[in-house]
């Protein structure tokens, strides 16, 4: 008691004792820069097994010119530090016109990475702030240029790389990893990296720059995510003649042998960090949907490219209907063409369909709603080519049918582009659905934006102004005949960071359908009537924090409800807002103390 009351007594004298600048205390008063602001705060401080350089070169904990005075002193690097303090405020407005300065997008991309080498907490804190302007500088579209340039830029390791060359062996390489607690690990075989195809190991820099996003928009400790590629090869002749090439310079392992390193490595992974979700992002579709089935069951793992991009799809359908004046609940009576039969739209339209039966529709009138074509044209029964989920939505006739043939002939009202074929929506496709529907739903998903399968021009255009647009790539708004249309940004990262956050709070045992739609429902009614006349089906991306949060309580709910949580109690769930707002990661700069050795 003695002890606390001195304490005390300390902390009231220095919060009446105006600041003394001296050579041991080089800040101004006006920067208020007290030991004791953690006490009063109630920020424990932070105990970290190193001091000095240790510190300043670990991105994790290093805070730059913003420590204080007792952290130079107590840790150790007093003098190695310009003088002055910066504070966090500080840091954060150079930084950004440091990125602003530069002419090119990839510009932008090397200039915010290098800070993610060097202060986490800053960089988290940018991206939290300005995540409208910079989530398309760390992720799609230019995430895609800086995949192509990895090998070249690679300057520093960041996650880990499990090859074909590593079996037997990843059970213990998973050890490795500094990190007890990790929460999300996102893994890519860089086979299919966005809409440029195989890059191999340069594909690194897709799961990199989605748990930035994990990280800013879902919420998660920069700590407890994991970026992976499980290199087996690459197939692209540029890089294997490439000298520089990071990645095994041989032709990709297929067949039995591939399965069985993903296999070893989900085994691995699960066996150090059993409550992780693994998130499988931009495999090939030949494999992707074999392994989505492989461990659904038995691991908490999901595929953006399928569910991720499915579930968000299914929202702004939901959104769009009621833009056009019609009730969500008759998703299943919508005419749906979706031009790409590959693991996103196969896994779209999966989405879509178990949404109409939890809407009542039944199975057979559900999949009439679908009409999914590839390059040999409309799926259909009496073809031989098609795979099992494939062959599911095959339908009677039409065979061969190009996607011009089927919008006169079937007079769709939804159009889905999942091909990666940039300007595949030619202006009779849409003039044609446009004289059949009155207001047609044009979502063209491909990314990066040179493989729209059209621009939001030329849907505007083309419709006369009313189709409702969203693309997976962002497009400025467009002026016509004196209107403004707004057209809005079907992107994962509404879906995944919440969905994310919500299965490792509660420590879900899988992710299930019903779990994806109640995250879709969360994110269409996050949409305003205002942004819906306006033609927004999606909510502003500086709104992604609320709308993680929304996901993140819709998908606990669900999985409490089918009794699959291993965290979660019912304590939490009597007031699960509050529950998930406080375990929300918030980049700001906590104090930091030695711990002992």
């Amino acid at each position: 008691m003695l002890a606390r009351l001195r304490l005390d007594r300390i902390v009231s004298k220095a919060s009446t004792r105006p600041l003394q600048t001296s050579l041991l205390r080089p800040f101004s008063s006006s920067e208020h820069d007290f030991d004791f602001d953690s006490l009063r705060k109630f920020k424990a401080p932070l105990q970290v097994p190193k001091r000095g350089v240790d510190i300043l070169h670990d991105p994790l904990f290093n805070k730059g010119t913003a420590f204080k005075s007792g952290e130079r002193d107590r840790l150790r690097f007093r003098g190695l530090l310009p003088p002055r303090r910066l504070t966090m405020d500080m840091q954060a407005k150079r930084m950004l016109q440091a990125i602003r300065d530069n002419n090119s997008d990839i510009g932008k991309n090397k200039c915010i990475e290098d800070l993610h080498d060097r202060n986490e907490t800053l960089y988290h804190r940018l991206l939290v702030d300005n995540i409208e302007e910079l989530a398309p500088i760390i992720y799609t579209p230019t995430v895609g240029q800086a995949c192509k340039e990895f090998g070249t830029r690679f300057r520093k390791p960041r996650g880990m790389y499990f090859s074909a060359e590593d079996k037997t062996n990843m059970a213990a390489m998973v050890y490795n990893w500094p990190q007890r607690d990790v929460h999300v690990i996102v893994v890519t075989d860089g086979s299919r990296i966005l809409g440029l195809g195989d890059l191999g190991a340069n594909g690194m820099g897709i799961p990199i720059g989605k748990l930035s996003l994990y990280c800013a928009a879902g919420g998660i400790a920069p700590h407890r995510v994991l970026p992976v590629t499980i290199d087996v090869g690459t197939d692209n002749e540029e890089l294997l003649e490439d000298e520089f090439y990071l990645g095994l310079q041989h032709k990709r392992i297929k067949g039995k042998e591939y399965f069985e390193v993903v296999d070893e490595f989900m085994q691995a992974v699960k066996h150090r960090w059993p409550h992780a979700l693994v998130q499988f992002e931009d495999f090939r579709s030949e494999v992707a949907q074999p392994l989505l089935n492989n461990y659904r069951d038995t691991h908490l793992c999901f595929n953006d490219d399928i569910q991720g991009t499915g579930a968000t799809t299914l929202a702004g359908c939901l959104g769009s209907l009621r833009a056009t004046g019609k009730a969500v609940e008759e998703l299943g009576n919508q005419r749906i063409l979706i031009a790409g039969a590959g693991s996103a739209g196969i896994g779209v339209a999966g989405v879509l369909y178990q949404a109409m039966l939890e809407q009542g529709f039944d199975e057979a009138t559900a999949k009439k709603a679908f009409f999914i074509a590839d390059e040999h044209g409309l799926l259909t029964k009496d073809r031989t080519d098609l795979n099992t989920e494939q062959a599911f939505f095959a339908r009677d006739e039409g065979k061969g049918m190009g996607l011009e043939e089927i919008a006169a002939e079937y007079k769709p009202t939804i159009l889905l582009g999942l091909t990666a074929c940039g300007g595949l929506f030619k202006e009779n496709l849409i003039r044609t659905m446009s004289a059949n529907c009155e207001k047609p739903i044009i979502f063209p998903l491909s990314n990066p934006t040179s493989s729209a399968e059209c621009t939001a021009e030329q849907a505007y255009e083309w419709s006369n102004g009313t189709c409702v647009f969203a693309s997976g790539s962002p497009f400025d708004p467009v002026e016509r005949d004196g209107k403004t249309y707004y057209p809005t940004q079907c992107n994962n990262m509404f879906i995944f960071p919440g969905l994310g956050l919500g299965a490792s709070l509660c420590g879900a045992k899988k992710v299930t359908d019903k779990m994806l739609y109640e995250s879709a429902v969360a994110l269409a009614n996050f949409v305003t009537e205002e942004e819906l006349e306006q033609g927004k089906v999606f909510p502003r991306v500086s709104q992604i924090r609320a709308v993680s949060k929304a996901v993140a309580c819709s998908v606990i709910r669900e999985a409490w409800k089918d009794g699959i949580t291993t965290r979660v109690k019912e304590k939490e769930m009597s007031d699960l807002e509050n529950f998930v707002d406080s375990k929300m990661y918030d980049p700001v700069y906590v104090p930091i103390v030695e711990k002992p050795f």
